[in-house]
């Protein structure tokens, strides 16, 4: 565990827990947490602690909006667009994160 990051470490380990003991597949795991996350009008950085995860076991935008419209009878109109919102704010937030790095990393080489 970082001292950086002890929250971010311990929620790390959380799922990487989850994703070992599970009996669903990862993939089935990940669709299952995003539906939970729209279920319980998460916010966007509960989304992008799971979007590393979902991403490496394959998941994508299409799979999301589907898992979206999966789950709309069932949490409501207001949840299902609240959930929209916030993947789309986290995923903003990710693409911010990228672009830095990468400038970054560009500057360095051009300094």
């Amino acid at each position: 565990m970082s001292d950086d990051s002890p929250l971010l470490d311990t929620l790390a380990m959380m799922t990487a827990a989850s994703l070992e003991t599970c009996d669903l597949e990862p993939r089935e795991l990940m669709l299952v947490r995003i539906a939970a996350l729209a279920a319980v009008d998460a916010p966007p950085a509960s989304y992008l602690a799971n979007a590393g995860t979902a991403s490496d076991v394959g998941i994508t935008l299409e799979d999301v909006q589907g898992v979206l419209i999966a789950v709309a009878p069932v949490i409501g109109s207001p949840r299902t667009v609240s959930a929209a919102g916030n993947i789309a704010r986290a995923l903003g937030f990710a693409i911010a994160v990228i672009e830095a790095e990468l400038e970054a990393e560009l500057d360095a080489e051009n300094g």
